[in-house]
C-alpha cells in the first residue's frame, strides 16, 4: 500500500524540480542536464577494493544529481526513475562499449540488491527500479535488454552509512548469492552489473564476486565483467591509473 500511495501521490500533488526545487517541473532543463548531459565515464574509487569491474558513471554525485538521487530514493519521488533510468542507460552503453559482441542475447542489467530491510522502509526498490527504466529506454533505442534480478543477500549486513572503505568491504564479503537457476538465466546474454550511486566499490565488487562464482561453477564463458550507475563522487572520475 506504501509504494501504491506514492504512486497515485506523484501524479495527482504539485510538483518540483528534484534536482534544485523549481516549481511545475519533476526536472528542470539544468538539472536534466547535469544528471545526463555529458557523456558517461569510467570511475575508480580510492582505494580500490579487489574484483571490482569495470565501473561507468554517469555523473558526479553531487548539487542537483545528489539530491535526484535522494530525492528518488529516500523521499519516494518515484516519477523521477525515468531519468534517472535516462542516465544510467548511458553509462550502460559506455560500459558495454569495445565488450565482446559474440553473445547473440540482450543486454542483462543485473541490479545489485537492497536489503529486505530497506526495501520495506523505503517501500521500493530503488536501483532496481532505476534499472527497469534503463532496460526500457534502451530497447527504445533499439538495444536489447532486459532487467534481471537474480542477485540476493544470504546473510544481514550492517547499514554502510558510517563505515569506512575497508570496513564496507568486510560488511558485504560473502553477503550475496546468485538465486536458484540465476546462473542459468544469464547464460546467452552480456551481464551488466547496475546501481544507483557508486562510493566505495565494496557493493559492486561483492556483486561481481557472486556472479562471477555461480558463471565458474556452470563453466559458463562470463569474460570481463562491467558496471554501470547513475553516479559517483567526484573524485572516482579525475583518478586514473594504470
Amino acid at each position: 500500500m506504501h509504494g501504491w500511495w506514492r504512486e497515485v501521490a506523484g501524479l495527482v500533488l504539485p510538483v518540483a524540480c528534484g534536482g534544485c526545487g523549481r516549481p511545475r517541473t519533476a526536472l528542470c532543463a539544468q538539472c536534466g542536464q547535469a544528471l545526463y548531459g555529458a557523456a558517461a565515464r569510467r570511475v575508480r574509487p580510492w582505494p580500490e577494493p579487489p574484483g571490482l569491474p569495470v565501473v561507468h558513471a554517469a555523473a558526479p554525485y553531487e548539487d542537483a544529481v545528489r539530491a535526484v538521487l535522494l530525492g528518488h530514493k529516500e523521499r519516494g519521488a518515484l516519477g523521477l526513475a525515468g531519468a534517472l533510468g535516462g542516465a544510467l542507460a548511458g553509462a550502460v552503453r559506455a560500459a558495454v562499449t569495445g565488450m565482446p559482441t559474440g553473445a547473440a542475447g540482450p543486454l542483462l542489467l543485473v541490479p545489485v540488491p537492497s536489503a529486505r530491510s530497506a526495501v520495506r522502509a523505503r517501500g521500493h526498490d530503488p536501483a532496481r527500479r532505476i534499472a527497469l527504466a534503463a532496460a526500457g529506454q534502451l530497447r527504445r533505442a533499439g538495444v536489447p535488454a532486459r532487467v534481471l534480478a537474480v542477485l540476493r543477500q544470504r546473510r544481514a549486513v550492517s547499514d554502510q552509512a558510517d563505515l569506512s572503505a575497508r570496513e564496507r568491504a568486510a560488511n558485504l564479503a560473502g553477503a550475496l548469492e546468485v538465486v536458484a537457476g540465476g546462473g542459468l538465466l544469464l547464460e546467452g546474454g552480456r551481464a551488466v552489473l547496475v546501481d544507483d550511486l557508486m562510493t566505495t566499490g565494496a557493493s559492486l565488487a561483492e556483486a561481481a564476486r557472486a556472479l562471477s562464482a555461480t558463471q565458474e561453477r556452470l563453466n559458463s564463458a562470463s569474460g570481463r565483467l562491467n558496471a554501470a550507475v547513475v553516479a559517483a563522487p567526484s573524485l572516482s572520475f579525475v583518478i586514473n591509473r594504470n
